[in-house]
């Protein structure tokens, strides 16, 4: 019988509520295997399930949530507005598509995708969640992809800051910039790819951090999001790859360490720059 894991700590958003730190990341993730693998990250200990729109398994993730044993106040979903959907009546709109394919009561977090600045209208977007917000539809809203000069400006046009801006982050992009912009204004950094699509884990520094501790290459780097105060979301397809991801909370990375991964920034992105759409 393989031993129980911890839960991933709560770290707390700006708004008074708080997320798992590390989640279940269901970026494709086949909508036929959706439900049946965010129903193992929940078994196995995961608290925090992250879908979106553009996935198509939305309707997977809710179902998982709701055959769950764990009560739905433990757990904590987000969601995506997709780009094609940017705009004020429009967002309304698709938060409305979600939450019937997520089949949820509620949305713990609700965040715009990308800010797509070709077609200036995510502030418009950014106005659509932050009414979401004011009427109890959702709990927490944030963003996704954004530079600070697009979160300059939606907390500059509408006083609101989101609670999370969830980025592409990994050692090979480790976006410090970002990370103390966002600490200096109260948003929780959140990191998708955050095994850079796994391009880095043959890397020979992970691969001796990975003797030393005894743990895999993308244990260790998870690791490292956890310690330098990432919310973080792999994605699995296996059971064994589920579990392994959540089994990072009883070991701990040294100074030495840490240098060691900053030495592997290079710049390197794994999808799209958001100024590019």
């Amino acid at each position: 019988m393989p031993r129980q894991l911890p839960l991933a700590p709560l770290v707390p958003l700006a708004d008074g509520h708080a997320i798992p730190q590390l989640g279940y990341g269901l970026y494709k993730v086949p909508a036929h295997d959706a439900a049946q693998l965010a129903g193992v990250a929940i078994a196995t200990g995961y608290r925090h399930l992250d879908t979106a729109a553009f996935y198509e398994n939305e309707q997977g993730v809710g179902a998982a949530v709701r055959a769950a044993e764990v009560p739905r106040d433990e757990l904590f979903v987000t969601s995506k507005v997709w780009k094609d959907d940017n705009g004020y009546d429009e967002a309304l709109r698709a938060f409305d598509a979600s939450m019937g394919r997520l089949g949820l009561d509620r949305l713990d977090l609700f965040l715009i995708h990308w800010p797509v600045p070709s077609t200036d209208r995510y502030v418009d977007t950014w106005r659509a969640l932050v009414r979401l917000r004011d009427e109890g539809r959702v709990r927490s809203i944030g963003v996704s992809n954004f530079h600070a000069h697009h979160l300059d400006r939606i907390i500059g046009e509408t006083g609101v800051a989101p609670v999370v801006n969830q980025v592409e982050l990994h050692p090979r992009l480790p976006q410090a910039a970002l990370r103390e912009f966002h600490a200096a204004r109260g948003i929780r950094t959140e990191a998708w790819s955050p095994l850079a699509r796994g391009r880095l884990l043959d890397d020979p520094v992970l691969a001796r951090l990975s003797t030393a501790h005894g743990r895999s290459p993308a244990q260790i780097v998870l690791r490292w999001h956890v310690q330098i105060g990432n919310v973080v979301i792999p994605k699995a397809s296996s059971p064994e790859r589920i579990r392994e991801n959540l089994d990072v909370f009883d070991f701990e990375l040294g100074v030495d360490d840490l240098a060691a991964i900053a030495s592997l920034e290079t710049g390197e992105r794994t999808g799209r720059d958001p100024d590019d759409d």
